[in-house]
Formats: C-alpha cells, sequence, structure tokens
C-alpha cells in the first residue's frame, strides 16, 4: 500500500476512533452534525448506534434551578400533548445538577424525530429563492393542521395552553409536507389575570425573551397592568403564519429586517399584501380576520378551522 492510501486509513480511523457519542437513559447515539442553536440549547443530527435510524437531539444546558424547572416543563409538554401535528418526544434524560455557586450545569436531553426537509422556514426561503408560491389549496391544508396543534394546546386540561412562539421556524415539515408544531419550551398557562405593574413586567419580560418580534401579538409588546391575556395570543401568531404561508414571510418580517420598531407596526396593525399575488380575496381576507390588534375582536382556532374548511370546500368545488 502506498503512503497517500495508509494516510487515507489512518484519518479513516482516526475518525472512527474519534466520533463522539451521548447517552440518553442508557441508550447511545453518534453525534453527526450540528442543525441549529439558539439561547441555552442546540440541536444536533443524531444516529441511534443500534439501529442507526436518525433523530434530532435537542441539548438545553441549565444553569439554575428556574432553568432545569422551565426545561422539565417542555418534556412534559410533550407528554401531555399527543396529536400528529406535534412533534412527538420519543425520549428524554436530565444529566447532573445545576450549581451556580459552584458553576455546574445540568443538561435536559430531548429525542425527536429528525425530518429531512427541515422547517417551514427552510421551504418557504427556498420556494421565496425560486419565485414558487404554495398552491391555495396546499396553503390551506397544512394551515388547518397547524390550526389543529394548536387547539389541542388551547383545549388541554386541567388548563388551556398557549404556545407563544408559533412562527415558520417552529414548524417541522415532513416529506409529504406534513407539518408539525415543535419547541414546547415557551408553552404556559394561556389565560392569564394581570393585575399589577410588576406582573405586567414579568410578562412582557417574559414574551421579550421567547416570543419571536415578527410573530409576537400586540397585547405581548405593552403589557397593561390590569388586562386578561388568553389563547388569542397564538391566534395572532397564526394569523402571521398563514401570511407567511402564502407570501413566504411575516407582515412583519421587513419592518424587522430594515431594523425599524416591529412593535410600533404590530400595535399599529399595519401591513399590506404584495402585489400581485395568486390568492383569492377570501384568503384575504380570512388573514385580516384574524390579525386583529385588539385581541377581543380575534376569532378562537375552532372558529379559523371551520372557515378554513369552508374555503377548501369552495377551491375544490364542493358544494
Amino acid at each position: 500500500m502506498n503512503t497517500a492510501g495508509l494516510a487515507i486509513l489512518i484519518r479513516m480511523g482516526n475518525c472512527l476512533c474519534a466520533k463522539k457519542t451521548i447517552k440518553v437513559n442508557g441508550r447511545q447515539y453518534y453525534i453527526r452534525e450540528q442543525l441549529g442553536e439558539g439561547g441555552f440549547s442546540t440541536v444536533n443530527l443524531v444516529e441511534d448506534s443500534s439501529s442507526h435510524k436518525l433523530y434530532a437531539l435537542k441539548h438545553i444546558t441549565c444553569h439554575a434551578q428556574s432553568d432545569q424547572k422551565v426545561a422539565l416543563a417542555e418534556v412534559e409538554y410533550h407528554k401531555a400533548l399527543s396529536h400528529p401535528n406535534i412533534v412527538e418526544c420519543i425520549d428524554s434524560d436530565l444529566v447532573g445538577m445545576p450549581d451556580l455557586m459552584g458553576n455546574r450545569t445540568s443538561q435536559v436531553l430531548i429525542v425527536l424525530p429528525y425530518c429531512q426537509r427541515g422547517t417551514l422556514h427552510d421551504e418557504l426561503m427556498r420556494r421565496q429563492r425560486a419565485g414558487s408560491h404554495l398552491d391555495e389549496v396546499v396553503v390551506l391544508s397544512m394551515f388547518r393542521q397547524i390550526c389543529e396543534a394548536v387547539l389541542c394546546m388551547h383545549s388541554a386540561k386541567p388548563h388551556p395552553l398557549a404556545h407563544r412562539d408559533i412562527k415558520t421556524s417552529n414548524i417541522l415539515l415532513k416529506d409529504d409536507l406534513t407539518p408539525l408544531l415543535m419547541d414546547l419550551g415557551s408553552v404556559a398557562k394561556a389565560r392569564l389575570e394581570i393585575s399589577s405593574s410588576s406582573e405586567a413586567r414579568k410578562l412582557q419580560d417574559e414574551a421579550a425573551e421567547r416570543s419571536s418580534m415578527p410573530y409576537r401579538p400586540p397585547e405581548l409588546f405593552n403589557v397593561e397592568s390590569h388586562c386578561h391575556i388568553d389563547e388569542r395570543t397564538d391566534v395572532w401568531s397564526l394569523g402571521c403564519l398563514l401570511y407567511a404561508l402564502c407570501f413566504f414571510k411575516s407582515p412583519f418580517d421587513a419592518v424587522y429586517e430594515r431594523g425599524d420598531s416591529v412593535a410600533l407596526a404590530v400595535v399599529s396593525g399595519s401591513f399590506k399584501f404584495p402585489e400581485p399575488h395568486p390568492f383569492s380575496q377570501d384568503l384575504q381576507e380570512l388573514i385580516e380576520s384574524i390579525l386583529k390588534v385588539n385581541p377581543d375582536e380575534r376569532p378562537y382556532v375552532d372558529w379559523i378551522i371551520n372557515k378554513v374548511d369552508q374555503l377548501i370546500n369552495k377551491s375544490s368545488g364542493a358544494v
């Protein structure tokens, strides 16, 4: 064997020996590559060492008990919310204990399905580059499934839950375009009675940390000291997502990208439909009916699903 061939074999051997592994509940996975990163969490593509199936492994680093509590709540929400359009938690594990004084952290590991197609954001960016809109019936079908996932959360017992960060990058897509709502780290009780300025500031700070600006509802930008918050925070985000399904981005993404005030644009409810476009007046009116600045004027998700069904039937020619 020549020197070059030997060098290649040595490099291959080094790669195999150095392959990083991680264990979740005693099950070993090879780490293939990083898929995403944000805040205190990373998502890696991993391979089960026994079955060789691919998964996405979410790795949350917890610096304090409060961080760990939030991360473990995400696991519990996965267990409580079983739905075909909510991503499944395949396994989970807690490693270590956080200790600020001792500069120690814990790790919450969550094994999730791997979707090769990526997120809805990825799909829409590919389509934007190609100038290829989704067909209106496909838009309505995908949106309906996402609404069904959200309805599952809003119907949760003993109290309704809100996702609070619905956006295109939190929707995974299966190969057949079936959407899966993911990232339950922002989930919280949907209905809150805010009765003081300190409670209002706390909710506003949480929203600033967990809810992406171009999809955040007006009432979470400037939380009043005496107000009622309910699941229609998610309905605003769904309106932004429906707009993105049609036009590739949230109606407030351009404001964000320009560096202008997203809060001002959202609170004023100011957005436009790009022209020309292939979508019906009915679909535009549905978006407008959802994106109401006053949450009391917004519909609930079951009304939206019924409306979408009517539009699908109309588009397919059904009576």
